[in-house]
């Protein structure tokens, strides 16, 4: 009998004894785009997205599991993405390669399009559209003269300080519209300011490369804010003048950021490419990245419409699942749509169950209408985690001013803060998103009320934890406290 190759894929597709190499599937907005304008913007997406296994034990040192799952995807990457890489190079075609989840990013011309979909090495070929960010309509107000900011007082964040402890030592990673770095209430929190002048080398990231009359440019060198929403969120998490607008939970933290949005709209690869960032940060060249210098925290006040690319295939879900892999406590906004009912968490990272969900409430624990609901589709967690303060929340904005926002992305910085607090008091929570996020539930307050919707997957509000709040309004000393009772966290 003949051992020919034809023989032996007919004989044993059982045997697997050889295989044939699929066309890559093509999204049809990519084929659309390319025929209306001659080439798209596209994400081409390898097969392996698994986590590489690590050598290392559960007991060692999460820096060195941070590098270790550096390295290892890195190393992937570059295995699984050689070849398209040259052939892209090829044809001339600029691309960003990514290893935080496996992909490459790049502007396809029409006429290449099904050459490239042919592949054997691929196995997708997603859209990367603009998203603009979704935000409750609601002016802000006039600027004022604060001092403890309604939303730190109310989940006695001030208690914490009392006790010593604000933050410090502890470093919160933001990735939103930019940031005005220099803002009397944040620029003495950037990790990238040492009193005397400012090094935004492994401190501050822009995503933003091929914006059209953007107030900030591309590539900005330093932080920029083309909208005022990222300076409005950090100002939340790390905010304080050292005089009467203290607007921070944890004014003693350290922040970096990563602008991810052109005047609030944003692309998977941009998203992608600032965890990314943030895992590993880098300099300014985009060298040298370093994963000792990850922050511990990362508030994430934005979303990604499903409709628009970002659930295809997972590949976002890939890179929080390996920030979070990482030991990275990832916070992410519940999102805006709570009008329109129950089982309004639809959009990454927020469906993912790596992230933690903060829903929005008012100054009297009632939930914001507009604070979307669970339950999530597909997830057996109960989302969102908590709910936070995000009516009128009152925080720096450009240029050196102060003013209010409402909105989950307000809500999701207290509980940035709050995790920032309580790693702080706790350094051996550090590098621990998992029991963090288990003691901010364990110990959020119940009794948040909603005058319209009263049950939520067939859970009433007034059931703890419920789909609408979650476990409660945050509380972080409630956290402190209870955290002082359990054997094995040293301050």
């Amino acid at each position: 009998m003949s051992s020919s190759r034809s023989e032996c894929c007919w004989i044993a597709a059982l045997a697997l004894c050889c295989s044939v190499a699929t066309a890559a599937e093509i999204h049809s907005s990519v084929r659309a785009d390319a025929r209306a304008n001659g080439s798209v913007d596209a994400i081409i997406v390898f097969a392996d997205q698994s986590r590489p296994p690590l050598p290392l034990a559960a007991a060692e040192n999460y820096h060195e599991r941070r590098r270790a799952l550096v390295d290892a995807l890195r190393s992937r990457a570059e295995r699984a993405q050689r070849d398209v890489r040259a052939w892209l190079d090829a044809h001339g075609i600029a691309h960003r390669d990514f290893w935080i989840a496996n992909l490459v990013q790049a502007r396809i011309p029409a006429a290449l399009l099904d050459e490239l979909g042919a592949r054997g090495d691929i196995v997708r070929i997603d859209p990367n559209p603009l998203i603009a960010l979704h935000l409750p309509s609601a002016p802000a107000a006039p600027t004022l003269t604060a001092s403890i900011a309604w939303g730190v007082t109310k989940i006695e964040a001030p208690q914490v300080w009392a006790a010593g402890f604000t933050g410090q030592g502890v470093v919160i990673g933001g990735e939103d519209t930019g940031y005005q770095w220099n803002h009397p209430a944040l620029k003495t929190h950037y990790r990238g300011w040492n009193g005397t002048s400012a090094d935004h080398n492994y401190n501050w990231h822009d995503a933003i490369h091929d914006a059209t009359g953007n107030p900030c440019n591309n590539d900005a060198p330093a932080p920029c804010d083309d909208n005022g929403h990222g300076t409005h969120t950090a100002g939340t998490f790390a905010g304080d003048d050292g005089g009467s607008n203290q607007i921070g939970v944890a004014p003693g933290a350290r922040w970096i950021g990563c602008r991810n949005m052109d005047q609030g709209a944003g692309t998977p690869a941009r998203y992608i490419e600032c965890m990314q960032w943030l895992l590993a940060p880098t300099d300014l060249a985009g060298n040298n990245a370093n994963p000792d210098l990850a922050p511990d925290v990362i508030s994430n006040s934005w979303s990604c419409p499903a409709a628009e690319g970002c659930t295809l295939g997972g590949e976002l879900e890939a890179a929080v699942d390996n920030l979070v892999a990482a030991d990275i406590f990832y916070v992410a906004a519940a999102q805006n749509y709570g009008t329109q009912g129950c089982a309004t968490i639809f959009d990454p990272p927020a469906i993912y169950d790596a992230s933690f969900v903060v829903g929005a409430t008012d100054s009297s624990d009632a939930l914001a209408n507009f604070s979307s609901l669970g339950p999530v589709s597909g997830s057996a967690l109960i989302r969102p985690d908590l709910v936070a303060p995000g009516e009128a929340i009152y925080s720096s904005v450009p240029s050196n001013a102060y003013g209010t926002k409402s909105g989950t992305s307000m809500a999701t910085p207290h509980v940035a803060g709050a995790a920032a607090l309580l790693m702080s008091a706790f350094p051996a929570l550090k590098g621990k998103p998992r029991e963090v996020g288990q003691i901010l539930r364990a110990n959020a307050v119940s009794g948040v009320s909603d005058s319209v919707v009263q049950s939520c997957g067939g859970t009433p509000i007034t059931t703890w934890p419920n789909y609408l709040a979650g476990y409660g309004r945050l509380d972080v000393w409630n956290a402190y406290r209870d955290i002082i009772f359990i054997d094995g966290l040293d301050n």
